[in-house]
């Protein structure tokens, strides 16, 4: 029986362990509830890029001169679900790339490509584990070190939550930004009552 316990244990361990590489379709928690940062996310559904916005913690340090692009990627079975309905699943998980700006590269002589990675961020919906923040929580794989593999969630004081809750056009997320999803939640009724698309935070 010591035998047949040590291989229960062993084999969540090696689960867990596999888990945490294996390709992931939204978030994946360690056993100490961190968030496990996906690396086949760049084969998620892309959403949409952006350049030199200024909205939430990733415009820190930005400059006009160097503006970072920002890549939005969500898991593709919550993509599915928003199509179909317009709202997002329990369990939907968001990557924010940032990378930086170039110019003059290669044969370009004119506008501004992508260059290395920045900073990756993610938002997570997950209506139990978040009971607290409106089933949303916010995270950031940064370090002084670059990117960490798993993190807690930002602190309920960071100002994300407060900017989510109060400027976005669909639940917590920014469809606004998004055309296609922009003119499905339109179409099935799901853009916030209280959305301005002319308020400034």
């Amino acid at each position: 029986m010591k035998f047949a316990g040590s291989v229960v244990v062993a084999t969540l361990v090696l689960g867990w362990s596999i888990s945490a590489q294996q390709p992931a379709n939204g978030p994946v928690f360690s056993p100490s509830g961190e968030l496990l940062r996906p690396q086949n996310y760049r084969e998620w559904v892309f959403l949409t890029s952006g350049l030199g916005m200024t909205y939430g913690p990733a415009a820190e340090g930005q400059s006009r001169q160097s503006p970072f692009f920002d890549n939005v990627f969500v898991n593709r079975s919550s993509y599915e679900a928003f199509v179909k309905d317009g709202r997002w699943p329990d369990k939907t998980m968001f990557i924010l790339e940032g990378r930086r700006s170039l110019d003059n590269v290669s044969i370009n002589n004119g506008g501004r490509t992508q260059g290395d990675r920045a900073f990756i961020e993610a938002a997570v919906k997950d209506v139990q584990r978040f009971k607290e923040t409106g089933g949303w929580a916010y995270f950031s794989f940064d370090s002084p070190n670059g990117l960490v593999n798993s993190v807690k969630p930002l602190p309920m004081t960071a100002p994300c939550y407060a900017c989510h809750a109060n400027n976005t056009a669909v639940e917590n997320t920014f469809v606004q930004f998004y055309p296609e999803l922009f003119e499905i939640a339109r179409q099935k009724g799901t853009v916030k009552a209280t959305y301005d698309p002319n308020k400034k935070p």
